[in-house]
C-alpha cells in the first residue's frame, strides 16, 4: 500500500469520526434527520472528501442531504480546528444508499424464508 494511500485512509478515518461528532453536537438545525456518517473517503492528492451518510428517516434524506451541503463549510473550518494537518479536503455529501438497500434486501429474504415455512408447515 503506498503511503499517499494509507495517509489518505487515516485522515479519512479521523474525519469520519470528527464529522459524526460535529453533525451531532454542533449542527443545531432541527429540519436534520438522525445523520450517521459512515465513511468518508479523502482522495490521494487530500483535496476532496466524499462524506457517506445515511438517515434513519427516510423523508428526511433530501432535506438533511441540503443542509450538510450548507453546513460543508462550517465543517470543514471545525476540522481545520480540531485536526493536525495542514489543509482540509473539500467535502462533499452522499447519501449512502447501501444501507437502506441492505435493509430492504434483509426483508425481501426474511419474508420469503416465513413464507416458506409458512408453506412448508401447512404441508405437513
Amino acid at each position: 500500500m503506498s503511503h499517499e494511500f494509507a495517509r489518505a485512509e487515516r485522515i479519512g478515518a479521523e474525519m469520519r469520526r470528527l464529522l459524526a461528532v460535529l453533525v451531532h453536537d454542533e449542527l443545531r438545525d432541527p429540519r436534520i434527520g438522525m445523520v450517521t456518517i459512515h465513511e468518508v473517503r479523502v482522495s490521494r492528492d487530500l483535496a476532496h472528501a466524499k462524506v457517506f451518510y445515511t438517515c434513519l428517516d427516510d423523508a428526511k434524506v433530501t432535506e438533511s442531504g441540503r443542509i450538510l451541503r450548507q453546513s460543508a463549510g462550517f465543517l470543514r473550518r471545525r476540522l481545520g480546528q480540531l485536526m493536525k494537518v495542514r489543509t482540509i479536503p473539500e467535502l462533499d455529501f452522499t447519501f449512502d444508499r447501501s444501507v437502506a438497500e441492505g435493509n430492504r434486501l434483509s426483508a425481501l429474504i426474511d419474508r420469503a424464508v416465513a413464507q416458506d415455512r409458512a408453506r412448508h408447515d401447512e404441508a405437513d
